[in-house]
């Protein structure tokens, strides 16, 4: 069953997320967000019910 032999596919595996884990990562992880999160409190809106037109 040559499916089952994974010579080949578990180097490409391995060699993908080595590429991902090691090179690619640092570089996406050391991007600024471009609206960092604040620390205001924001004061509750005041809603008003909504009214059905069917009711």
């Amino acid at each position: 069953m040559p499916q089952l032999n994974p010579n080949p596919w578990f180097f490409i595996m391995l060699a993908s997320w080595l590429t991902f884990s090691l090179i690619i990562q640092p570089k996406l992880l050391a991007f600024t967000t471009t609206n960092p999160p604040s620390n205001k409190t924001h004061a509750p809106r005041k809603t008003s019910p909504w009214t059905w037109p069917w009711t």
